[in-house]
């Protein structure tokens, strides 16, 4: 087995279970919104998110319109249903239509 491989395995290994663990540890009893720690915590559920969503397009981009009009216009159609509505479920689900529509019209 590769030994990079190997101590990057362990290294995420130990940051998701500290992610986990130290606000368990640490914010027992406080709930205080405003706590740098939850501000953080709060933070790493969009940052996650995000992290997923340009790992997923990357391969996906292409020079010619054709190719990634489907990512464009079902990501544009997450944006706008989500400004519209404020509503996370409707703006993926409404993205995800749209995105299949193009992709198959294309």
């Amino acid at each position: 087995m590769n030994s990079e491989f190997l101590i990057i395995t362990i290294l995420v290994g130990l940051g998701t279970w500290l992610l986990r663990f130290l606000p368990t540890r640490f914010m027992r009893g406080t709930g205080d919104p405003n706590a740098p720690l939850s501000r953080f915590l709060s933070a790493t559920g969009p940052a996650a998110i995000a992290a997923l969503y340009i790992g997923a397009i990357i391969p996906m981009i292409a020079p010619q319109f054709q190719a990634i009009a489907p990512l464009v216009l079902g990501s544009g159609a997450v944006v706008a249903i989500y400004f519209w509505r404020h509503d996370v479920s409707l703006a993926t689900l409404g993205g995800a239509i749209v995105y299949g529509l193009v992709f198959a019209i294309v």
